[in-house]
């Protein structure tokens, strides 16, 4: 008998459907955690730097948040089990392929590019797929399951890819994913596909949506070599100007055309990419909001401790992973302890009690990033972060998708996994760049005012180093000093100039997200006092 007809797998085999689905869910949440903290074994492993693994980092991301909502109207075209299945396969050889780069273009193509379509086809498709093959009075419980999944993958990813990265190679992660992928496609037999709809797909908005998010990231992943408005030394200039700042109003432009457009499709009665109406609702809004602030602080604290732990102390993968587990343990035990002792908890409290976690836990960093800091400055910082990212993690999803009626909740979905990885992408662009910027300043500055450095040797830096100061560890930093024929007088001050700039660095990009999860909280008033669960108010009526 058949299992492609609605509701046989909700009743048979819904369990072993739903440990696909949350399979399918955690490889798409463990590429990120894993580059992470692999950040410096990666780059010298493909011979590039910090900054060419920041932007695959941030390509990576938002080329599933441009593609997400598109992703979504292709799966309601074709079907989403179809379009699931070829999202695994994209997956799969993008995979195999970032487990065979030798350089940082082959890794761009299979992890940035295959990758994120892969995950942009498999994400929304995860939705409808969870609605068709599990019956309702079990669905909330599964959805949760499948958040459950990318939330274990937050926490296993650091120390899988540290041990792996350690004790063998990175890229045995991506060559298992590829082993998963093809245990997950035998299992697709037996999913009931969800119902057919009907669905166009606007080609002019996706391209749109495309264009603009990418102009605006690409311009502030470039912002530490081009400058944000004055062209820098070396880098191009359009009309005397950076071309970062070209590529902000550029991309903001196309953005209002895709809201043209949108408008246009409804008023002739075709359908849009998604509708814009959905973006009066306020408290959608605020939940998108919040999810594009929770997943850009994260992002970048993500970027930046890492950096801490592998280059300035160090450490190995496994022991930067193994550092970051507070953290990770503490967003799960919040994001499953809240709802399960709080379930009518405001949810503006919680999410407001959140921040304020977050923004603690960034300053504690901010403040431990002195010469005498060691590994231990991060376990306090980790824990308050991780409590207060699961506590967002409790409550947002519950916001958005009560904000709008149940026949809604895949094309919120969508608007949520594009909030989400667009945060992520602007957060690594945005944090990377204010770090590398700082750090070049920070060492041009220091090394033309230290007098132990010969003064060729600061025209010949303040030349060849305008352009960006790669995050290099001071055993790097040595070796290619003295490979270079420096004085060990010359070499010793360059390092010491440079311990010192690394960690001003550190500090400005903490503080700068900090910021971020502060103006965050100008966003919590659109989150509802009241819980979706709660029982309404009693009548006091006379």
């Amino acid at each position: 008998m058949s299992n492609d007809r609605p509701g046989v797998a909700a009743s048979t085999g819904s369990g072993l459907v739903l440990a696909v689905l949350c399979a399918g869910q955690f490889l798409m949440t463990l590429d990120s955690s894993v580059m992470n903290v692999s950040m410096a074994t990666v780059a010298g492993d493909i011979g590039t730097t910090i900054t060419g693994i920041q932007t695959a980092i941030t390509l990576y991301t938002l080329v599933m948040a441009s593609l997400m909502i598109t992703g979504g109207k292709i799966g309601a075209i074709l079907g989403r089990k179809r379009v699931f299945g070829l999202g695994l396969i994209v997956y799969g050889v993008g995979s195999f392929v970032t487990g065979l780069a030798p350089n940082l273009g082959i890794l761009l193509l299979g992890w940035s590019l295959l990758e994120g379509i892969g995950a942009a086809l498999i994400m929304p498709a995860i939705v409808s797929l969870v609605a068709a093959n599990v019956a309702a009075e079990r669905r909330a419980a599964a959805y949760g399951l499948v958040a459950a999944a990318g939330a274990a993958a937050v926490a296993v990813g650091p120390l899988l890819g540290g041990a792996v990265t350690t004790y063998a190679s990175w890229r045995l992660v991506f060559f298992g994913e590829v082993v998963v992928v093809a245990l997950i496609m035998l299992m697709l037999r037996r999913m009931t596909d969800s119902p057919a709809e009907h669905a166009e797909l606007d080609l002019l908005g996706s391209a749109l949506s495309v264009g603009g998010l990418g102009m605006i990231v690409y311009g502030v992943l470039r912002s530490s070599e081009w400058g944000w408005i004055q062209d820098r030394p070396g880098a191009p200039a359009v009309f005397g100007l950076s071309p970062v700042i070209w590529l902000l109003l550029g991309g903001l432009f196309v953005l209002y055309l895709l809201r043209e457009r949108l408008a246009a499709r409804v008023r002739a009665g075709r359908e849009p990419l998604f509708d814009p109406d959905l973006l009066r609702n306020q408290q959608l809004t605020g939940g998108l909001g919040m999810f594009f602030a929770q997943f850009c602080v994260q992002a970048g604290v993500f970027f930046a401790v890492p950096l801490f732990l592998s280059v300035v102390l160090q450490l190995s993968a496994l022991g930067t992973g193994a550092r970051l587990l507070p953290l990770s343990v503490a967003l799960i035990a919040t994001a499953v302890l809240i709802p399960k002792f709080g379930p009518r908890a405001s949810p503006r409290r919680v999410v407001r009690l959140g921040l304020l976690s977050i923004i603690a836990g960034i300053l504690l960093l901010a403040a431990g990033m002195d010469p005498g800091a060691d590994a231990r400055v991060v376990a306090v910082p980790m824990l308050l972060m991780g409590a207060g990212l699961g506590a967002l993690a409790a409550q947002l999803g519950g916001v958005t998708i009560s904000a709008v009626p149940e026949s809604r909740s895949a094309e919120v979905g969508g608007l949520q996994n594009t909030a989400s990885y667009l945060g992520a992408s602007l957060g690594t662009a945005l944090i990377g760049s204010i770090l590398i910027a700082t750090l070049t300043s920070s060492v041009i500055d220091g090394i033309e005012n230290n007098p132990a450095v010969p003064a060729a040797v600061q025209e010949q830096a303040t030349t060849e180093l305008a352009g960006g100061v790669p995050f290099l560890s001071d055993t790097q930093l040595r070796d290619a000093l003295t490979e270079a024929g420096a004085q060990p007088s010359t070499v010793d001050a360059v390092v010491s100039v440079n311990s010192d700039a690394r960690l001003n660095a550190l500090q400005s990009a903490f503080a700068v997200t900090a910021l971020l999860a502060m103006a965050a909280l100008l966003i919590t008033r659109r989150i509802p006092a009241r819980s979706p669960t709660a029982p309404p108010e009693p009548d006091r009526s006379p």
